[in-house]
């Protein structure tokens, strides 16, 4: 259970709301730079590149911004806690999904043998009477 207690307030901060609008412009000053920048491309795309991360730097001081490092922090806090598969157990697991997978195949091309037969005994009964 996590002990934290959680805002409530769903205020927006005008400053909040500033520092979007510099994030936003500075993603659509990188894409106009691509446009109408004539530098050689790898320093366009360099440009949008840099636009991209600083338009993130100022989102990531807002109110969202600081709630999603804290998430990040959290997701990398409950990853330490997993426990990953041996190597020997990933290949195990994947040869029987592999065996799974063709059996299951082979298993919906006899139904789809059966039912084509099927259909086109049908079709040529109902033909030779027409």
């Amino acid at each position: 259970m996590n002990t934290k207690v959680e805002s409530t307030s769903s205020a927006v901060n005008p400053l909040d709301l500033a520092k979007y609008a510099a994030a936003i412009l500075l993603v659509a000053a990188g894409i106009a730079g691509w446009y109408l920048l004539s530098w050689p491309t790898p320093v366009r795309v360099l440009v949008v590149i840099l636009a991209i991360v600083a338009a993130g730097a100022v989102a990531a001081f807002t109110a969202k911004g600081r709630e999603a490092q804290e998430f990040v922090k959290e997701s990398l806090f409950e990853l330490r806690k997993v426990v990953w598969p041996s190597t020997d157990e990933s290949i195990r697991t994947t040869i029987v999904i592999l065996i799974v997978v063709v059996i299951v195949s082979l298993v919906l091309a006899g139904f789809d043998y059966v039912i084509s037969q099927g259909v086109r005994a049908l079709l040529e009964q109902n033909g030779g009477a027409a």
